[in-house]
């Protein structure tokens, strides 16, 4: 480029703002100059002068293009044919199955139906209720919802699942919102034999049915006061009442029987509830008849707390098919409340 008012000229090194150029000479020294000062020589015409200004070259600038992010994709739901009836279950599995005594527990949640469930699982003590997890399951699934040690066991005995059932994107059968109270028996996770394999885990798990082919499981719920008062003014069965007896010197040994299913049984596959109870009962037949003809011989049946269904069977074939046997609790120091004691007559 050469100067419009004056001799010399350059190369244009950089711009200083919108009307200074900085010219660099045949010498190597730089002059800021004025841009309407300089004019544009062509390699072809360096003979001929611009009347215009030089233009400002301004970089170009290329627009930033912000790409969306890409939709999550909806969760695939696989549906079964007998997932339309819910079915529920809680499982409880040890962290450490080799060391039963000190380990503590995982708690899952299984949804094995067809619908999505929002759910509540909660604890209860001295009346209160406590949220222990809350959540959405989808179908055909299982969520791990706690993890705790055996000091913990005794929050568990009173356990309640509140849930509401739906399906996304489609029609389907209105389901009532459930609220489904059990009764834990603790006892359980001290027994290597009650952790059983299952369809949910590799490993053997406490299994707690909640919901089966939309009935909710119904356990024995009563009130500790209406308990109580239930006690002070039961009318009394006089065959429980206590009698002096005197001991025979060749007193047979008490024989104790486990009616448990699954001391029983080695696997009740397939079995329904009630064929699970007439095989104990039958158990408990079998037991009288070998026993029938020594007098004086005390039995123990260990049937368990739990719902107190097995226990009232064992009661009501002894008021009418035994009426000459004496029963009664047995030990409470032994076995809590949950054994019979029969004395052959």
């Amino acid at each position: 480029m050469r100067f419009l008012n004056t001799t010399g000229g350059g190369r244009v090194k950089a711009f200083q703002g919108k009307n200074m150029v900085l010219v660099e000479d045949e010498s190597g020294f730089d002059f800021p100059v004025l841009t309407t000062e300089c004019v544009v020589v062509g390699e072809s015409d360096s003979g001929l002068r611009s009347s215009q200004p030089p233009k400002e070259v301004v970089p170009e600038v290329k627009p930033v293009v912000v790409q969306p992010k890409p939709a999550q994709p909806k969760p695939v739901v696989v549906e079964t044919p007998e997932g339309e009836r819910l079915s529920v279950n809680l499982a409880y599995l040890p962290v450490d199955r080799k060391a039963m005594t000190q380990s503590g527990y995982e708690a899952w949640f299984i949804n094995d139906s067809n619908y999505f469930l929002y759910f509540t699982y909660l604890s209860r003590q001295n009346n209160s209720w406590t949220s222990r997890y809350h959540g959405l399951i989808e179908p055909n699934t299982k969520i791990f919802i706690e993890e705790f040690g055996k000091e913990a066991l005794n929050e568990l005995e009173n356990i309640c699942i509140q849930m509401i059932a739906f399906k996304q994107n489609k029609p389907f059968g209105l389901k009532n919102a459930l609220s489904v109270e059990l009764r834990i028996d603790t006892v359980k996770f001290y027994k290597v034999h009650c952790f059983v394999e299952n369809d949910y885990f590799d490993e053997d798990a406490l299994i707690f049915p909640v919901v089966q082919h939309d009935i909710p499981e119904k356990q024995l719920l009563v009130n500790a006061t209406e308990l109580q008062e239930a006690l002070l003014h039961q009318k009394q069965d006089t065959r429980r009442t206590p009698r002096p007896v005197k001991k025979s010197k060749t007193e047979n040994p008490v024989v104790e029987i486990d009616l448990h299913i699954n001391q029983l049984l080695d696997s009740t596959d397939g079995m329904s509830t009630g064929e699970m109870l007439n095989y104990q009962l039958n158990k408990f037949h079998e037991i009288l008849k070998q026993y029938a003809g020594k007098k004086g011989q005390k039995i123990v049946f260990i049937h368990g707390k739990g719902e107190g269904v097995l226990r009232a069977a064992i009661e009501k074939e002894l008021k009418t098919r035994y009426k000459s046997y004496i029963f009664q609790d047995a030990s409470f120091q032994e076995y809590g409340f949950g054994a019979t004691l029969v004395k052959i007559r």
